[in-house]
């Protein structure tokens, strides 16, 4: 028999940094959930990722256990690392703060595929290349 579901809770933290500061500590302290076990398991799965922001869907059960599934970084994240910018543009249809390559484009959609709801590569490329735009980032030719 499976366990029943009480919550599920979406949150952002760096990658194999995360602590159980706000606000990790208080959205999964109100529902029960071993705040240490939950951080010491996200540092391990997401060490690669060193400070990078990584999102995670935690599932929390009515016995207090939880499971939960580390996503891919926001694109967001990856454009400004692949732009070396530290923010987007506030306004981007006039502002451009930084550009990208079509092949970085394509990189950070493969990285991504899995948690956009695209078909194919090229329709992950253009939900990337959109964030992009609406960043203030430009898209060049190599």
């Amino acid at each position: 028999m499976a366990k029943e579901v009480l919550v599920q809770i979406k949150i952002q933290a760096p990658g194999g940094q995360a602590t159980p500061a706000p606000p990790i500590g208080p959205a999964l302290g109100q529902h029960g959930v071993n705040i240490g076990q939950f951080v010491s398991q996200f540092n391990d799965r997401t060490k690669a990722l060193n400070g990078m922001i990584v999102p995670a869907l935690i599932t929390v059960y009515k016995d207090k256990s939880f499971t939960f599934e580390v996503k891919s970084p926001p694109a967001s994240v990856l454009l400004k690392q692949a732009a070396n910018v530290a923010k987007g543009s506030g306004t981007p249809n006039k502002e451009k703060v930084g550009k990208v390559t079509k092949e970085q484009v394509r990189k950070i959609a493969e990285t991504k595929m899995k948690d956009l709801n695209a078909a194919g590569i090229e329709q992950a490329g253009k939900i990337i290349a959109g964030t992009a735009r609406s960043m203030g980032i430009e898209i060049v030719d190599n």
